[in-house]
């Protein structure tokens, strides 16, 4: 039979509350600990983030942009009077020289206009030439008048003189010489007066010329101005280089100044690069440049730079000092890298993704060997197209990671695997 046993069950419950005891102490324990775990680091595959290591030294400060070859003779030909296109001689990408003829126009009025001007200017310079001649002839009949006043006044002070002895020796009247000396006196006022009218009549030839002289020039010029528009009907290249586009049809009617034709220099060409509105404040002319044309690079300067900014850009204009590649042509595109200074002795790293200059942005620094990173606050400064400089944050050889980390915002550590 069972024997009762009274201390057996005395240490059960003794046992049950120890037990019940330590559960109610580990338990808020454990609970404690775990709630100040922080999360576990996240891991993040080491060949998709991109890396870089600080380095000082000399930093090449640029900027970058994209844009295309542009020539920089160009030359539009637009319409001298309204016409209509009869014949398109040579078309788009053919080779021109100054005098090779690319349209042929017509207008029945440029005809007639000519003919009008060309009469009209031989009209005038024959009524110049008649003019010329008759005051010619004028001034020669009065030089003619006058000669024969001054005979008269010579043959008259020569009486005056003889009958003056006469009178002295008393062998003629005193009467005879003095109508001698008042005939001498009124020729000499006369041809005083008929000096004056030769000089007042040579100075209205003069002024008689210079209006009929004047009045051909105008008809010449009028002339001159219908013969260039009646030449301008055949449609010239004016420069050497290649025909780049004819924006007109055959039978088309165009009106003066309507562009007819654009001929280009394709072996003088300039590039033109639109840089970030950003970026575009540090640029100045005259410094060096390099365009790549994806089959050659080649150097140049800055020739221009845009005062106005377009979509968020500036435009720049390179002028290239090198010879160009094979295969350059207008509106080819290319890159454009423009030097802007060298920073002598400085820290600097690979740009990061997010970091523009003059801020400070979080960096994930490499540690542990590589791999682990923690984020560190770097204060950056002026930046270039790929590098950028370290102002405070960093060290020289420090590794950071340069890739977008915006998923991992909410993490000051990564596992690298």
């Amino acid at each position: 039979m069972d024997i009762p046993r009274p201390e057996l069950a005395r240490k059960k419950r003794i046992r049950r509350g120890m037990y019940a005891a330590g559960a109610l102490i580990v338990i808020p324990a454990v609970t404690l600990a775990i709630a100040r775990l922080k999360p576990a680091a996240p891991s993040v595959e080491r060949a998709t983030v991109w890396t870089d290591t600080v380095k000082r030294g000399e930093m090449l400060r640029q900027v970058r942009g994209l844009g295309t070859l542009v020539p920089e003779d160009i030359r539009w030909i637009p319409a001298a009077t309204q016409a209509r296109v009869d014949r398109i001689v040579v078309r788009p990408g053919a080779v021109v020289q100054p005098d090779t003829v690319i349209l042929e126009l017509s207008n029945p009025e440029s005809d007639r206009d000519i003919l009008d001007a060309e009469w009209q200017l031989k009209a005038a310079e024959a009524e110049l030439a008649n003019l010329r001649v008759k005051l010619e002839s004028d001034y020669l009949t009065q030089r003619s008048a006058m000669a024969a006043i001054d005979a008269d006044y010579r043959q008259a002070k020569l009486q005056a003189e003889v009958d003056q002895k006469l009178t002295a020796q008393g062998l003629t009247s005193e009467l005879n010489y003095e109508r001698s000396k008042v005939r001498a006196e009124v020729l000499a006022t006369r041809l005083e007066i008929e000096h004056k009218r030769l000089d007042i009549a040579s100075d209205a030839a003069k002024a008689q010329l210079a209006v009929q002289q004047a009045k051909v020039e105008q008809l010449r010029a009028l002339y001159h101005l219908r013969r260039s528009q009646y030449d301008a009907l055949h449609v010239r290249a004016g420069i050497a280089g290649v025909l780049q586009q004819v924006p007109v049809d055959v039978g088309q009617q165009v009106a003066p100044g309507t562009n007819l034709a654009r001929v280009a220099d394709p072996k003088r060409l300039k590039a033109t690069i639109k840089i970030p509105e950003v970026q575009a404040k540090d640029v100045q002319i005259g410094q060096v440049a390099e365009i790549d044309t994806r089959n050659g690079v080649v150097p140049g300067r800055v020739s221009r730079i845009d005062p106005a900014v377009q979509n968020g850009t500036v435009t720049v204009d390179v002028s290239l000092d090198g010879a160009l590649p094979q295969g350059a042509r207008p509106d080819l595109s290319v890159d454009g890298t423009i030097e802007i200074e060298r920073l002598a002795d400085v820290l600097y790293v690979g740009r990061p993704v997010h970091g523009q200059p003059s801020s400070t942005v979080g960096i994930f620094k490499l540690v542990e060997g590589g791999k682990e990173a923690v984020r560190v606050q770097v204060k950056l400064g002026r930046s270039s197209v790929s590098t950028i400089e370290i102002v405070d944050g960093l060290k020289v050889g420090d590794q950071v990671v340069l890739s977008d980390m915006s998923n991992w915002d909410s993490f000051d550590r990564i596992r690298l695997n």
